[in-house]
């Protein structure tokens, strides 16, 4: 039995993230475009595309959710404009290059569900000179924050699950990237972007984070919190952060630190991450500053 319908009909339920991708198609895609739609789903982007004029898009799905694409695309009689590829997109050939290229493979952090190599591979291989992106920039924000949800599960290891000594995974806790849906109230400081990723350019194999925060206010380092901002045309933006006023319904990641560290308001948070896109590996390094010392 597969859960995969029901996770489409999730991202579908979110109006946020719908209305945002339905606004910025409609403001990239012109009358007369090819529209490439990576890893489609249900389709429903190569919809918005048909929708704003599109005399072409390719749908390319990796999965079986191709079929209920391509019987949606049929109920709703753009039949004749979509063709539908089965396979990886990096992996497919395309009988033309695009005007547009459009995925939501952004992810809870921006980058981890292949969107950088998915684009990085349309870009070279599919999208014609000048051709346009959606989104088109990614930016990766972070925040200490104080979860002490997360944190009690780092811990459950140093217990005696069924009855046994599990502590030797207690380390590759707390060396793992949770989702969770933060709060406002988890955030230790205001958020920061610590990078900015121009899709329409290649991106490193490695990518280096780093920022600097004061805390807004006392309390436990648990870990960072990491969401994402993605500018899918000039003039919208969906993010995941929990500060946003229209987040859209996806999660955050939690990475936590060894310890909890106390601490006051005022205190400087340093913030180091390597990212490796395309092995989804995260190593990250917090150091905390007290008032007087920085």
């Amino acid at each position: 039995m597969s859960l995969i319908v029901d996770e489409h009909r999730e991202y579908l339920a979110d109006r946020v993230r719908t209305s945002a991708f339905c606004q910025a198609i409609g403001e990239v895609v012109r009358p007369g475009d090819v529209v490439l739609d990576l890893a489609a789903g249900t389709g429903i982007l190569g919809l918005f595309a048909c929708r704003a004029g599109a005399k072409r898009v390719y749908s390319v799905e990796e999965g079986g959710m191709i079929e209920l694409a391509r019987a949606v695309c049929r109920a709703n009689g753009f039949q004749d404009r979509v063709m539908f590829i089965k396979g990886l997109s990096t992996r497919v050939e395309l009988p033309q290059r695009v005007d547009v290229v459009v995925a939501d493979q952004i992810g809870r952090f921006g980058f981890e569900a292949g969107l950088l190599e998915y684009f990085g591979d349309a870009r070279g291989r599919f999208l014609k000179p000048g051709g346009r992106l959606i989104p088109s920039c990614v930016d990766l924000w972070v925040a200490p924050v104080e979860c002490p949800e997360i944190c009690a599960q780092v811990e459950f290891w140093n217990g005696s699950p069924a009855g046994f000594d599990f502590r030797p995974a207690r380390s590759w806790a707390a060396n793992t990237g949770y989702p969770v849906k933060l709060r406002p109230d988890h955030l230790l400081s205001d958020p920061v972007s610590a990078a900015s990723l121009d899709l329409s350019i290649a991106t490193p194999t490695s990518l280096s984070l780093e920022a600097s925060v004061v805390a807004t206010r006392a309390g436990n380092l648990h870990g960072i919190g990491g969401w994402f901002s993605a500018r899918l045309s000039n003039t919208v933006t969906i993010s995941n952060s929990p500060l946003a006023t229209h987040s859209i319904n996806r999660r955050n990641v939690f990475f936590p630190i060894d310890r909890p560290v106390g601490l006051e308001k005022a205190d400087r948070v340093q913030i180091k991450m390597q990212i490796l896109p395309s092995e989804l590996v995260v190593t990250w390094e917090v150091e905390v500053w007290g008032e007087a010392d920085t």
